[in-house]
């Protein structure tokens, strides 16, 4: 076989590739979909964009509570140790989440204390990071993890010293967010004003003012409304459509960014110190996601052992588990990239390993729950969908991207 179809094949099996792609969509939506897979190969999430205080009060987790969560950028996987399970296993299908997770996990257990760990991952631009990383991490990662970290991306830059230049500005998330920031700065907008405000009030005013008329520009509306102008989000085709529904994707934009910017006070709000900064805030009262408090840090190294990370597909993991095995799913968005049969497989694995009393926790780009209608109803019977705790998780998220939150508990 020559090598250019070698690498397609290759690019073909590749199990990003094979979970995003859909097969009967128009040719148009099938080179889009393998555009955003390959765009979804590298790092994407430097930090996870789902609430975990959210996450843990709707699950509601404890001692003996067996999890399985999709790893992304690691950060609600460690916040959740702060609850105390017996276990989480951790999985994706991205290596370089993968590595992030290890990292993270290599970090809390092996790195002297919280200061070191604070500059690491809260401050993320120091190169005494890089000295920390090779005395104190290095010589207990794996050698895959290691490699990642040590070997270089696409533009020659060894990606451990992403710690050492804000790290939060890489990835493909990082990228969206400074596109963003320069596009604001061509309309004279500085992003980062509104982290001044000292009340609600003065955020919305801020927002009203500066952000929100940007959504009305001509060239903003036609960008937006391109799908790949979303991969930065981690929004592959097939949910850019759900997001829209049959608005302009710049109204649905203005609205998301509109809670983001004015539901939350910005002092209690870490996502909007990245949206709006592009890094966590320095000061001691500056909000930190539950793993990065310093209150926390004894709880998290003390428990880093129970994570255990796999580069596996969620429903393929699920089918080599014991029936009734775990208690506890947290599903993100995955589901808004999958068919109807990876609905199905994916549930059908979720039932047969759950315990009774099992909670499963998933969001969606659109507001209402995608199972109905789509997933087998004798399958979807045996699960309560819990409309008070999934309304007061959507309104409480405070990243303010999803549509809905969603909690299904096991009858």
């Amino acid at each position: 076989m020559k090598p250019g179809l070698i690498m397609l094949e290759r690019a073909r099996s590749h199990p990003i590739t094979r979970s995003v792609v859909r097969r009967g969509a128009s040719a148009t939506n099938r080179l889009l979909d393998h555009a955003f897979a390959l765009a979804f190969r590298g790092l994407v999430y430097a930090q996870i964009w789902e609430d975990p205080d959210v996450d843990m009060k709707a699950l509601q987790i404890k001692p003996d509570s067996r999890m399985i969560a999709i790893a992304s950028g690691g950060c609600n996987v460690l916040s959740y140790l702060t609850a105390n399970p017996e276990a989480i296993t951790a999985v994706d299908l991205n290596t370089a989440h993968i590595a992030l997770n290890k990292l993270k996990i290599g970090s809390a257990r092996y790195l002297p204390d919280y200061a070191h760990f604070r500059r690491f991952f809260a401050e993320a631009d120091s190169a005494a990071n890089i000295a920390s990383y090779k005395t104190y991490i290095a010589p207990y990662m794996d050698e895959t993890t290691r490699r990642y970290w040590e070997g270089r991306d696409l533009i020659g830059r060894r990606r451990i010293r992403g710690f050492s230049s804000n790290f939060y500005k890489r990835g493909l998330l990082g990228n969206f967010i400074g596109v963003a920031h320069l596009l604001a700065r061509l309309y004279r907008i500085d992003l980062s004003t509104i982290l001044d405000a000292q009340t609600v009030e003065e955020q919305r005013l801020v927002f009203e003012r500066e952000m929100s008329p940007v959504f009305d520009k001509r060239f903003v509306r036609w960008l937006t409304d391109q799908p790949a102008s979303l991969f930065g989000l981690g929004i592959p085709p097939a949910q850019f459509d759900a997001l829209a529904g049959d608005e302009p994707m710049a109204e649905v934009l203005r609205r998301r960014l509109a809670k983001l910017a004015c539901d939350f006070p910005v002092g209690d709000n870490y996502f909007a110190w990245q949206a709006f900064s592009r890094r966590y805030g320095r000061g001691d009262e500056c909000p930190l996601p539950p793993y990065l408090q310093e209150a926390n840090w004894d709880v998290v190294r003390d428990r880093a052992d129970r994570i255990d990370v796999r580069h596996a597909n969620l429903t393929e993991h699920l089918t080599s588990l014991p029936d009734a095995s775990l208690d506890r799913y947290v599903l993100l968005d995955a589901q808004d990239w999958m068919t109807d049969v990876q609905l199905n497989d994916l549930w059908r694995e979720i039932t047969r390993t759950a315990r009774p009393k099992s909670r499963v926790l998933f969001r969606t780009a659109a507001e209402p729950s995608l199972l109905p209608g789509r997933v087998d109803e004798a399958v979807l019977s045996r699960w309560t969908y819990d409309e008070a705790i999934s309304a007061e998780s959507t309104a409480q998220d405070r990243s303010s991207i999803y549509g809905g939150v969603h909690l299904y508990e096991l009858a």
